[in-house]
C-alpha cells in the first residue's frame, strides 16, 4: 500500500487569508481525482476546543458526528469534500499541552524533564499522523492556524520542520501569503510575500508551493520574481485572485495547476483528471437562479458575519437546488418586538429563527416566531429556534402564561423546556452538552418524512435543555405535533404544525451536515416553501 502523503498549509502576513479554502479547494481536486483525502486543523489558542468560546471571538463552533466542537474551517472541509470529519480533525494547543501534562503526571515520561522539543513537538506529530492510523487515506491535509512568526504557532511550525525531514517525499508544505496591490504605485508588491517566506525559512521550513492572494492578477514577471526570491519553481508560484464565491476557488486552483505541482512532489499520479462536472453544475445553478426569495434570518450575532457561517451556506445550497438565490436579510433579535415586528418581517417570504445560548434577545424571538405563525409565513426553527417555538406556542395557543425555558427563568410556573435529568448530574461547562449525532425517528405521514423520505434520521446536536414531555399531550392536542424522536431518551426532536404552510423546529443542527453534493433535506424544503410563498 502507497504510503500517505502529508500537505501542510500555511499562511503568513496576515490572517483571514483563505487557509480553509485553500486546504478544502486542494482536497475537492484530490477527490476529484479518485484520492481518499481528509483535512484536519491545528489551532495555536490554548482552549481546549472553541466550545465555550464567545461567537464574537471566535465566529460559529462547527460539531462534529462524534460530538467535537471544532473550528468552523472544519465545516468548510465536509461542505467541499463531502468527507465526514472528526474529533481528529481538529487539535488545538490547548489539547496538545493537556495531554503531555497528563502523561507527565501519570509518569509515563520516567522523571524526564518535559519541554517543548521533543515532548510537546512529538505529540503533535502523533497528532497529526493520528487519522492515518484510523483509516488510510491517499492525502492527509493539515492547516496550521494563524499565521507564521507568532510566538504561538511556533511549536506547530517546528513540528512540520521535523516531519519534512521524517517523511521526505511524503510530504508538502503549500503557504499561502498576499500580494497586496497598491494604488498609489500602480502595482502589485511582493515584498511581503518575500518577508513572509523569510520568516518561515528562519524556522527552518521551505515552502514547496506559493499561493498568492491578490485583487490583481499577477504578471509572468511578477511570478518569476517571487520563485527567485523564494527557492520555488515559477510553476509552483500560485495565483489565487479574489473571486466572487468560494466555490470557484476549486476552479481557479485546477486551472493554475496546484494540485498537479502537488502531486508531482510527492511522485504521485497525474495523469487522470479531476472530474468537476457537478460541482461546476452547481457553479452554474448558483450564479443563474431564475429568481429570488427574501428569507429572514432573527438571531443574536447577526452582526457577526462567521457566527451562522453553516446556515448561510446551507440557504446557498438548497437555493441552488430549487433553482432561486436566496436573499438573507437579517435582524437581530434584541430589537425585535410588538411594534415593529410586522415592519421588519411582513414583506419576508420565510423566516428561519437561529440557534443561540443566553437570555439576551430571547422574547424578541419569541415575538417573531409569534408573527409569522400567526401570519401562515413559512418558518424554521433551529436549537433555541425551536425551544423558542415550543414557549411562544405554550404562551399564546396553549394560555400557559409565563411558561418559559428553565434556563432563562428557574422559577417559571410552566417550564416547557427543561433540561435533562441525566445532564444535571454532569458538572463542567462542556459536558452538560448533547453533542454529536444522534438517531431520530420520524412519525409517518407527517411533513418531515415526507422531507426526508425516511423514517430514520442521524442529525447532530449541541444544546442543553429539552422539550419537556410532561407537556406532550398538550401541545399535540393544541396542534403542534412532536414529529421526530429519539426513542433512546425518549426525547423531542423535531415538532411541526400541520395547519401551517410550513412550520418545522429542530432541536438538531441540520446545516452541520448540508454539503454541494448533498444539501440539507430541510433546507431545501423550507427554501421551496419560502418560494411558493413567494409566488403565492
Amino acid at each position: 500500500m502507497s504510503p500517505t502523503r502529508y500537505i501542510f498549509v500555511t499562511g503568513g502576513v496576515t490572517s483571514s487569508l483563505g487557509k480553509g479554502i485553500i486546504s478544502s479547494s486542494i482536497a475537492k481536486l484530490l477527490v476529484a481525482r479518485g484520492f481518499s483525502v481528509t483535512i484536519q486543523k491545528l489551532d495555536p489558542y490554548i482552549n481546549i476546543d472553541p466550545g465555550t468560546l464567545n461567537p464574537y471571538e471566535h465566529g460559529e463552533c462547527f460539531v462534529t458526528d462524534d460530538g467535537a466542537e471544532t473550528d468552523l474551517d472544519l465545516g468548510h472541509y465536509e461542505r467541499f469534500s463531502n468527507v465526514p470529519t472528526s474529533q481528529a480533525n481538529n487539535v488545538t494547543t490547548g489539547v496538545i499541552y493537556q495531554s503531555v501534562i497528563t502523561k507527565e503526571r501519570k509518569g509515563e515520561f520516567l522523571g524526564e524533564t518535559v519541554q517543548v522539543i521533543p515532548h510537546i513537538t512529538d505529540e503533535i506529530k502523533y497528532r497529526i499522523k493520528l487519522l492515518a492510523k484510523r483509516k488510510p487515506y491517499d492525502f492527509i491535509i493539515t492547516e496550521i492556524g494563524g499565521t507564521v512568526g507568532d510566538i504561538e504557532s511556533l511549536p506547530f511550525i517546528e513540528a512540520v520542520r521535523q516531519l519534512r525531514w521524517e517523511l521526505g517525499k511524503n510530504c508538502v508544505v503549500v503557504h499561502l501569503t498576499l500580494v497586496p496591490y497598491l494604488a498609489a504605485a500602480g502595482e502589485l508588491k511582493t515584498k511581503p510575500t518575500q518577508h513572509s517566506v523569510k520568516t518561515l525559512l528562519e524556522s527552518g521550513v521551505q515552502p514547496d508551493i506559493i499561493v498568492c492572494r491578490c485583487d490583481k492578477h499577477i504578471t509572468e514577471g511578477i511570478r518569476h520574481k517571487i520563485a527567485l526570491f523564494c527557492n520555488v519553481a515559477p510553476t509552483s508560484v500560485i495565483e489565487c485572485i479574489d473571486v466572487e464565491t468560494i466555490y470557484d476557488v476549486p476552479i481557479q486552483m485546477r486551472q493554475e495547476n496546484l494540485d498537479v505541482e502537488i502531486l508531482r512532489k510527492t511522485d504521485m499520479p497525474t495523469e487522470t483528471k479531476p472530474d468537476l462536472t457537478d460541482w461546476e453544475q452547481f457553479l452554474f445553478a448558483m450564479k443563474h437562479p431564475a429568481g429570488e426569495v427574501n428569507i429572514g434570518l432573527v438571531g443574536k450575532y447577526v452582526e457577526l458575519k462567521d457566527a451562522y457561517k453553516s446556515i448561510n451556506e446551507s440557504f446557498i445550497h438548497a437555493g441552488t437546488m430549487n433553482g432561486v438565490r436566496v436573499r438573507i436579510q437579517t435582524f437581530h433579535s434584541e430589537f425585535i418586538n410588538d411594534t415593529n415586528v410586522e415592519e421588519k418581517l411582513g414583506n419576508l417570504d420565510g423566516v428561519l429563527v437561529a440557534p443561540g445560548f443566553g437570555e439576551r434577545g430571547i422574547e424578541g424571538k419569541i415575538t417573531a416566531i409569534r408573527f409569522v405563525r400567526e401570519k401562515g409565513i413559512p418558518f424554521f426553527g433551529i436549537c433555541l429556534g425551536m425551544q423558542c417555538a415550543v414557549i411562544e406556542f405554550g404562551r399564546n395557543v396553549l394560555g400557559l402564561k409565563g411558561a418559559h425555558s428553565t434556563e432563562f427563568d428557574r422559577s417559571t410556573p410552566y417550564p416547557v423546556i427543561d433540561m435533562m435529568e441525566m445532564q444535571k448530574k454532569i458538572s463542567g461547562l462542556g459536558g452538560t452538552m448533547r453533542l454529536g449525532s444522534y438517531p431520530c425517528r420520524l412519525v409517518p405521514g407527517s411533513k418531515v418524512t415526507t422531507i426526508y423520505k425516511t423514517e430514520n434520521i442521524q442529525e447532530r446536536h449541541r444544546h442543553r435543555f429539552e422539550f419537556n414531555n410532561e407537556y406532550l399531550e398538550k401541545y399535540t392536542a393544541a396542534g403542534m405535533v412532536p414529529v421526530g424522536i429519539n426513542e433512546k431518551d425518549n426525547l423531542v426532536e423535531i415538532i411541526e404544525i400541520p395547519d401551517h404552510p410550513w412550520f418545522v423546529g429542530v432541536q438538531f443542527h441540520p446545516e452541520f451536515k448540508s454539503t454541494v453534493a448533498q444539501p440539507h433535506p430541510l433546507f431545501v424544503s423550507f427554501v421551496k416553501a419560502a418560494k411558493d410563498y413567494a409566488g403565492r
